[in-house]
């Protein structure tokens, strides 16, 4: 097989071609059903693509660019997503999430994940506060604190406001594999909802302690940095896509990458950031399909590994 360029995919086939990127087709011509994960703390159901918004949201008061987001939120709401992340730390991201949310008419099925990211524990309730008004939300359902910043105290304030009925989940984050044994530790002894970790075929250290220590304490997982922030993508596809893929449902790299992601049994949603409606259609399919088992993750990471 040719590679498959990511980039050039979707401007270069048809209307047919195109509902492949995006997953398998039944007979009738339509998408099989989302493929949605629980969270364990209460039951309730999200698909297995999220969006996050570091970088790619930060466009400042640019109107075009803004608008191209909310375009990016269009398609991927169109295409079953619900949860998307940011922070306080992602520069705009907030206000420009906010800003497509309004220009679509508020979607019902957003599911929003924000984070608290300050070194004071005082004033973190001020800096939540003003996360839910840029979103322009009631409330946001799920708030983590960024990065263990001042954990102790950010837990009590988001544990005090769940139990207030003020957002719906409490949760944790790192990123590129700081940390983990200081996120054990919060996992192990906080009754927190989820926890959010870089993983992919490259980075899967989390799978010796954390995932199991997630499906044991019964915590969501969120998977950052799913394409290494577009490295990994760009390392792959200057190579073919595998014709074993197909065994995954996965008609390009990402969909495949991000099928390795998604399918592990602790995972609950992967979290990929584009300002590209191209690129998130094609981060959806993932969403849609069959899943690799656990014979062809394996084929994956190591194949990955050895590009």
């Amino acid at each position: 097989m040719a590679p498959i360029d990511r980039r050039t995919l979707l401007a270069s086939i048809g209307a047919a071609g195109a509902a492949s990127v995006l997953g398998p087709l039944t007979a009738s011509g339509q998408r099989g059903p989302i493929v949605t994960r629980a969270v364990p703390s209460t039951g309730e159901r999200l698909p297995l693509v999220g969006l996050g918004s570091s970088i790619t949201f930060n466009v400042g008061d640019d109107v075009a660019a803004r608008n191209s987001c909310a375009e990016v939120m269009r398609a991927f709401f169109r295409d079953g997503g619900r949860l998307i992340d940011t922070s306080p730390m992602y520069g705009s991201s907030q206000e420009v999430i906010g800003y497509g949310l309004g220009k679509l008419g508020r979607p019902k099925q957003v599911f929003s994940a924000d984070k608290v990211w300050i070194p004071s524990g005082a004033r973190g309730p001020a800096q939540i506060e003003e996360s839910r008004s840029l979103w322009g939300m009631p409330k946001l359902d799920l708030v983590q604190v960024h990065n263990l910043v001042a954990w102790e105290d950010h837990l009590k304030t988001l544990f005090a406001m769940k139990a207030a009925g003020q957002l719906r989940y409490v949760g944790i984050t790192t990123s590129d594999g700081r940390r983990h044994a200081e996120i054990e530790k919060v996992m192990a002894s906080q009754p927190i909802d989820f926890v959010q970790v870089s993983y992919n075929p490259l980075d899967r250290e989390v799978e010796d302690r954390i995932l199991p220590l997630a499906r044991e304490r019964k915590i969501a997982v969120l998977a950052n940095r799913p394409f290494r922030q577009g490295a990994l993508i760009r390392a792959v596809e200057r190579h073919p896509l595998p014709a074993w893929a197909r065994e995954a449902d996965s008609a390009n790299w990402a969909q495949l990458i991000l099928k390795f992601i998604v399918s592990h049994p602790a995972v609950t949603c992967a979290i990929p950031a584009t300002s590209r409606v191209d690129h998130v259609r094609e981060n959806m399919g993932a969403s849609y399909g069959q899943m690799p088992d656990e014979a062809l993750r394996r084929r994956i990471a190591a194949h990955v590994q050895s590009l």
